[in-house]
């Protein structure tokens, strides 16, 4: 007893607080034999300075966790508050921002000195002499670290970490057979949303640091049971140079080597702080997505491959090197250690180290040398600076609104007013959206005043830059008043003070160069190249407001004088009035083939529309690429044949009508709906195969099919719908026995004749006009159109859901309104509008593959605006 007393005595000799504090723990958890074991490992040959890198590894990783978990405290991981979140902690946070870029320079940290860390052990053999488990558990830990920094792109949510996802996650969906099961388990469905957030936010935080922990401590317990390896010439199982211990010399140099990359994550974090882009918009097709730059080789080396070949970018070939690496061990078996002597297995790294180090850089040039590339990665660079330069906006759900903003409140400044119509009318709308906050044209304005000097704001203004003018950003001819307004709205962008309405008098200057086009003999109008200018006048003025709402200046330029589509000017001098209002309201095939929409709105909008149209100037010059598409525009001959002069169609002249086919025993059905087409209705069939099953362009008719699965066949086959079926996005239908019984009676009474269409509605099958027959004609001449029955008053959810179709482009591909659709995309009304609202927000979510072969751009909404926007899909009409 005496001699126990005395030896713990010796642990620390004196009686001071911090001594006898040791020594109480030294008592119970043997704190001094476990000092010394970890400080007196030996190392054979002495301390070296390429030791220090699996040091500095674990100090990267103790770093990566300590800035994570600040960053945690404030991040919400969803796609509704994530971006928010994460501006927020650039933006707000004390020292958010430098904790942010610590923590983004540090994982590029960890894959250098990974990098370093296995170069080392490759070249000086420390892999060699039953060090197989220690080599294996490194290389498990090198995926992971990878794997983290993949999870982790994702979670700021904007356009950056968005695309580069969505390019990764279908890149593991080229595996044969589980390729489209992974991509779904790492999407959590079919796109990406706030369940693959979440995904990859818990594999970040929790799974992969936990498997991390676990291996580092397999590797270190490796470690210290095979020991250090030492130098090149050292025999790796029984060294013969003489030991040094751990403490003091490497852990000085381990030390040294952790300061210096302290410092170094200090000194980026400071003077070059991470940015952050725009929230993420699955909408944008202009964006270009590119990796990091430790996953940019790969990105280069998938561009080299196509078709069913790409599966050996993907799969074979970075298998068998994976392979390889893990293997290694066990392929270079020999005692040698010194690379000189081992050409084979240096050779081989080399190989791939080059090739690695060649298709990163080949990339980044590739990128700089492609004008068209390089500019588009220049804007997305800008609209990342813009966004990171502007003050933080707090995510305010607003109850009738589809964004952040809240709805003005207090009195209105006049002058911000004057500036929003101001704004509007010259169509800066058009491009940088309703109230300035971007679109996928041009970047936000929000903080624009704040980054250029109000005189060099101005000069700016007047004189676009050549890269402004190369986005199509067209001087701004205004007063000084003028100006002074506009500057005041600017000013305001993205505050609820920027939701005012736009002034009346919102302009004392045209944004064209208007004039007032006299009308010649014959009803039509003269050319407007030929009147002399004079300001618009107020039926002008309001067409020109309608021109830029609408988006026209887009494809038609800012001010007509022609861009993506031609001059409207040009088109138009040969058309009546009449004739012009009536393409307004239905696009010609070839003009909706250009994207061009249909023209919504009362009489006396489409006669401002029409009557600002006039005062436009047929452009000087026009583009050759317009020139190429449209012979005819400079040849004199008109572009359009269906803008031809025509004899004015008046209310009395004949017009197509469709054709009816039903017979009386058809008509009788159709007045007494059968359970079993209740039930078609309720389950959403009619959505894809129509409303009478005659079939759409989704899917194919239904008449017969009782005949072609006879029996419990078609039962069968409604309860498990093929591969085929299911990749058209056929469920099965949610009913019972009986239920799928009156569905099968009804489906089975479908004889060879189509159905009648339901009553008040005109069979869709209908004869064009040009190729009539006169007896046909005859009867449709004395028919009178039935009044059109106005539709029921939008609910405020349905308000706020028709906002959200608008902002989110979708009547540019199914047409204003969702109603007529376009050559790109079929209506809404009477096929997506008839579906149960769980299936239609279950397929704007995931959507089915033919929406996706079809280009449905992936749909990223809050809760709120997808129940809005389902709610007003299924306020359109019923029937087409």
């Amino acid at each position: 007893m005496d001699e126990k007393k005395k030896v713990a005595a010796t642990v620390l000799p004196g009686n001071s607080l911090s001594k006898r504090i040791f020594r109480w723990m030294d008592r119970r958890a043997g704190v001094d034999k476990l000092m010394k074991e970890s400080l007196d490992e030996p190392i054979p040959g002495g301390a070296r300075f390429a030791y220090v890198f699996g040091s500095g590894l674990l100090f990267i990783f103790i770093s990566q966790i300590i800035t994570g978990i600040c960053l945690a405290i404030y991040y919400v991981p969803s796609a509704e508050t994530a971006h928010t979140s994460v501006a927020y902690i650039t933006k707000e946070v004390a020292a958010g921002a430098f904790l942010r870029s610590l923590h983004y320079y540090g994982s590029s940290a960890m894959i250098i000195v990974l990098l370093l860390h296995f170069l080392q052990t490759f070249l000086y053999g420390s892999f060699k002499g039953r060090r197989e488990l220690l080599w294996i558990s490194g290389a498990a830990l090198s995926l992971m670290v990878l794997g983290m920094g993949f999870t982790g792109y994702l979670l700021p949510w904007d356009q950056k970490a968005y695309f580069a996802t969505a390019v990764g996650t279908n890149i593991v969906g080229q595996i044969p057979l589980i390729g489209n099961w992974l991509t779904r388990l790492l999407r959590g469905g079919d796109t990406i949303g706030t369940l693959t957030l979440s995904r990859f936010y818990v594999a970040h935080v929790f799974l992969i640091p936990a498997a991390i922990f676990s291996f580092i401590a397999i590797h270190i317990l490796l470690f210290r049971k095979s020991g250090a390896a030492g130098p090149i010439k050292e025999d790796p199982i029984e060294p013969k140079l003489a030991p040094e211990g751990f403490y003091p010399k490497q852990v000085l140099m381990d030390m040294a080597f952790a300061l210096l990359i302290m410092v170094g994550l200090g000194f980026l974090a400071y003077f070059h702080p991470v940015g952050l882009g725009p929230i993420a918009n699955p909408a944008d097709t202009h964006f270009l997505p590119r990796p990091e730059w430790y996953y940019l080789s790969m990105f280069e080396w998938l561009k080299y491959w196509e078709g069913p070949k790409v599966v050996f970018a993907v799969v074979v070939i970075p298998g068998i090197l994976a392979a390889l690496f893990f293997l290694l061990p066990f392929l270079d078996r020999s005692l040698e250690r010194r690379p000189w002597r081992r050409p084979i297995p240096v050779l081989a790294v080399a190989i791939v180290m080059a090739g690695t180090v060649f298709l990163g850089v080949k990339s980044h040039l590739d990128d700089r040398h492609d004008p068209t590339t390089a500019a588009q990665l220049a804007v997305q660079d800008e609209e990342e600076k813009n966004y990171t330069a502007v003050p933080f906006h707090p995510y305010i759900e607003s109850p009738g609104g589809t964004g952040p903003l809240a709805l003005a409140t207090g009195p209105v400044n006049p002058l911000v007013a004057h500036g929003r119509g101001i704004f509007q009318a010259h169509g800066c709308a058009s491009c940088h959206g309703q109230v300035g906050l971007g679109s996928t044209v041009a970047p936000s304005l929000e903080g624009v005043t704040t980054k250029f000097p109000e005189t060099q704001l101005i000069a700016l203004l007047h004189d676009p830059t050549p890269k402004m003018r190369a986005g199509h950003m067209p001087a701004v001819d205004a007063s000084v008043g003028d100006m002074s307004s506009l500057l005041a709205y600017l000013s305001v962008i993205g505050t609820s003070a920027a939701n005012v309405q736009a002034s009346s008098g919102a302009s004392s200057q045209p944004l064209a160069q208007g004039v007032v086009a006299e009308p010649m003999a014959n009803g039509a109008p003269a050319p407007a190249s030929s009147a002399s200018p004079s300001r618009l006048s107020a039926s002008a003025t309001a067409g020109r407001q309608l021109y830029q709402e609408r988006g026209c200046a887009l494809c038609h330029g800012p001010s007509g004088e022609g861009a993506r589509a031609p001059s409207p000017a040009t088109l138009i001098a040969h058309v009546s009035d009449l004739q012009l209002t009536r393409l307004l309201e239905t696009p010609s095939p070839k003009m909706k083939a250009g994207g061009m929409a249909p023209v919504t709105g009362t009489p006396e909008e489409r006669a401002s529309l029409v009557a600002y149209l006039r005062t436009l100037r047929v452009p000087a010059t026009q583009p050759q690429q317009l020139a190429a598409a449209e012979p005819g525009i400079h040849g004199g001959s008109v572009p359009y044949p269906e803008m031809a002069p025509q004899e004015p169609v008046g209310p009395g002249a004949p017009a197509a009508a469709p054709i009816a086919t039903m017979t009386a025993s058809a008509a009788s059905a159709a007045s007494k709906p059968s359970p079993g087409r209740v039930i078609f209705m309720a389950q959403g069939c009619a959505a894809c195969h129509g409303p009478t099953a005659q079939g759409t362009q989704f899917a194919p008719t239904l008449i017969g099919v009782g005949k072609k699965f006879p029996g419990d066949k078609l039962p069968a086959l409604l309860h498990n719908p093929t591969a085929k079926m299911r990749a058209g996005g056929m469920p099965a239908p949610k009913v019972n026995e009986s239920e799928m019984q009156q569905l099968v009676t009804y489906l089975s009474t479908l004889d060879s004749a189509p159905p009648p269409p339901p009553p008040g509605q005109p069979n869709q099958r209908t004869v064009p006009t040009g190729t009539q027959t006169a007896s046909s004609a005859a009867p449709a001449a004395q028919e009178t159109p039935a009044p059109a029955v106005p539709a029921p008053p939008l609910s405020p959810l349905g308000l706020r859901g028709q906002r959200v179709f608008q902002s989110s482009s979708c009547e540019t591909c199914h047409g204003v309104g969702g109603l007529r659709g376009t050559v790109a995309a079929p209506p809404l009304a009477g096929t997506a509008s008839i579906l149960p609202a769980d299936v239609l927000e279950n397929l704007l979510r995931h959507h089915s593959t033919r929406m996706q072969n079809g280009g449905m751009p992936l749909t990223n909404l809050k809760a709120q605006d997808m129940n809005a926007l389902v709610n007003f899909i299924r306020s359109m009409p019923q029937q087409p």
